[in-house]
């Protein structure tokens, strides 16, 4: 039996919660969790842009939503309690660096008082078995150097937002050692894990101040990029690479009690760490023969020129690897794009990609 078939025959019948569930990631994992027969809850604000993913595939049309804050405790326990998950899977956040420096008070708010109530709403909740925390590859003390950050690695942030996901990560490990504790694991059956990503690209990102939402809007209106900081290095990979790790560590957790309850890194080959330059060229040669760029030089706030991921501990331990290079990545993200653009029917567009990306996993698993 491969991967992808063992995966349907456990997330089937699960009863999974997902916060921020109508943003981009949330939307691609509630959609994939959906395809396997998982009953799904989602929570979280309304989509936080037009277009946006969660609307033009109707995510919704397959699961229960509840449009709330996550700053909202009593909400948040209520819901949890009606629907009593098994699998609880937190996206919900403020997930930019640059609005993060317009309102730093409301992303502290989101990212660290709001993960602190999930874990308080799933304390209050008996049938909770696993918690994945999505974090951020920015949670670390970033050193510009160019090896890869390791989990061990010293937790920081510059930005208001990085730092928010660092404060996010102690507020996990507070709550796995005074509620969750592995030792323990007998007394509570909580296993509690966060798990962080590099830069995801992938069909459906509509978010201000992001490089490939701002490329396709540009390229789509047929005017010409701007582009901050074209040297600076990221982690890029597809959306689904990242959430195959969320799932196969949350089945882990769930088989396995705390075994996997730490922290994790799901990045990219590290050739696929490429400049911002880089992206938008390849994307730009896709899409036209007249989609043009040019460097913005204007002032803007501090943002991190160098970053990647060491994943060898989800390669070791947990069996993950990449599987789709950053070139089939963006050819995949293109296309989406063209859909869309084309008016096709998004749902089925999303849900193919899904299938797609699935088969790829299957075959290199039984090579």
């Amino acid at each position: 039996m491969s991967g992808t078939e063992s995966d349907v025959i456990f997330w089937n019948g699960k009863r999974v919660l997902v916060t921020g569930h109508t943003g981009f990631k949330g939307s691609w994992l509630s959609l994939w969790l959906q395809q396997m027969g998982a009953e799904v809850c989602g929570y979280a604000l309304d989509p936080p842009t037009k277009p946006n993913l969660f609307e033009a595939a109707s995510v919704g049309r397959g699961m229960k939503s509840a449009i709330c804050d996550v700053r909202d405790l009593a909400r948040l326990q209520q819901e949890v309690k009606a629907f009593h998950p098994e699998i609880v899977f937190h996206l919900a956040a403020q997930p930019l660096v640059r609005q993060s420096y317009e309102d730093p008070s409301g992303t502290f708010e989101t990212n660290v008082t709001g993960t602190a109530n999930v874990l308080e709403a799933v304390r209050g909740c008996e049938s909770v078995r696993a918690v994945v925390v999505i974090t951020s590859d920015k949670c670390y003390e970033n050193k510009e150097w160019i090896w890869a950050y390791r989990e061990n690695d010293r937790l920081g942030g510059y930005d208001p937002y990085s730092s928010s996901k660092a404060c996010a990560e102690l507020v996990v490990a507070s709550y796995r050692n005074s509620f969750f504790s592995p030792k323990h694991y007998q007394q509570h059956g909580v296993a509690l894990a966060t798990a962080r990503a590099g830069n995801v690209i992938g069909g459906g990102d509509w978010a201000q101040d992001r490089l490939v939402p701002d490329i396709m809007r540009a390229f789509m209106a047929g005017q010409v990029l701007k582009v901050r900081n074209p040297m600076a290095v990221r982690p890029w990979q597809h959306v689904l690479e990242p959430l195959r790790g969320y799932l196969l560590l949350a089945e882990r957790l769930h088989q396995d009690g705390a075994r996997f309850a730490e922290a994790w890194n799901f990045g990219p080959e590290y050739s696929d760490a490429q400049t911002v330059q880089w992206i938008v060229e390849k994307l730009a040669n896709s899409w036209s023969a007249s989609a043009r760029w040019e460097v913005d030089g204007a002032e803007h706030p501090h943002e991190a020129r160098t970053l990647k991921l060491d994943w060898t501990k989800a390669s070791e331990e947990l069996g993950w690897r990449p599987e789709l290079r950053l070139e089939a990545a963006l050819q995949l993200t293109s296309e989406w794009y063209r859909a869309f653009q084309d008016k096709e029917e998004m749902r089925a567009v999303t849900c193919r990609q899904i299938e797609q990306y699935r088969a790829l996993v299957g075959e290199s698993e039984q090579k």
